[in-house]
């Protein structure tokens, strides 16, 4: 199938096949349509999410091969579970989500460009709003200093962006994702693309047609899960 990229209208009513994206640069399949909520579900479900710089339309990506962790997998280093043991960080799901992208896109503007834009802020919150987006905050005492944020569809966690304000508070948060995904049996947490970082922590590359195949399987099982708000207590990271 020849690689293209779609335009889209201003209303989306469907992404096209998967196997048109772009092998330079990897994974680019479309252009335009809306950052709706509906959108926005229909292309995760399908692998398929938007990244783009400020000022540039909205371009949609679906990468080959994938970063993926599966829940429970994350690796622990000695000194990040010496962290752990301290006890000093509190971690709580869904408490402030606003705050935690709003940090996301003030680091990733100091470093690494703006592509969390205030038109993906507003996005994603309405995503959040609806059920679908999620955060997870690290906190001392009552200072955020980490955490990350992503969407949740059936048993699949697609993760966003995670950021640091201490050393390792970013690997404390995903740290509490990936056991907690474990407990409420989620099955895959999506990281896109490769980085070392992601390697480190135990992430796998796995080709596209696999990961599609994850997402048919599981993105309309429900989880066992009924409320993210909660706090987690680190009892089986301490260890």
């Amino acid at each position: 199938m020849p690689e293209t990229i779609t335009l889209l209208p201003d209303h989306v009513i469907g992404f096209p096949p998967l196997e048109h994206a772009l092998k330079q640069p990897d994974g680019l399949l479309a252009i335009g349509g809306n950052l709706e909520v509906g959108t926005l579900i229909m292309a995760y479900q399908q692998g398929i999410f938007p990244w783009f710089n400020e000022g540039d339309p909205i371009l949609w990506w679906s990468p080959s091969p994938r970063m993926v962790l599966k829940p429970g997998e994350l690796y622990l280093s000695r000194s990040l579970r010496k962290l752990l043991r301290k006890g000093l960080y509190r971690v709580t799901f869904d408490y402030d989500f606003a705050a935690v992208i709003t940090a996301c896109s003030s680091i990733r503007r100091d470093s690494e460009g703006t592509w969390i834009t205030d038109e993906m802020i507003d996005a994603y919150t309405a995503l959040h709003d609806a059920g679908h987006a999620h955060s997870v905050e690290v906190w001392q005492e009552d200072r955020l200093v980490g955490g990350l944020y992503g969407v949740a569809q059936g048993r699949i966690f697609f993760a966003e962006s995670m950021f640091s304000r201490e050393s390792n508070t970013s690997k404390i948060a995903m740290a509490a994702l990936s056991e907690q995904l474990l407990v409420w049996q989620f099955e895959l947490i999506d990281c896109q693309v490769y980085s070392d970082h992601l390697d480190s922590l135990g992430a796998k590359l796995i080709s596209r047609s696999r990961f599609v195949d994850y997402l048919d399987r599981y993105c309309s099982q429900a989880p066992s899960c009924s409320d993210w708000k909660q706090e987690w207590q680190w009892n089986d990271l301490r260890s």
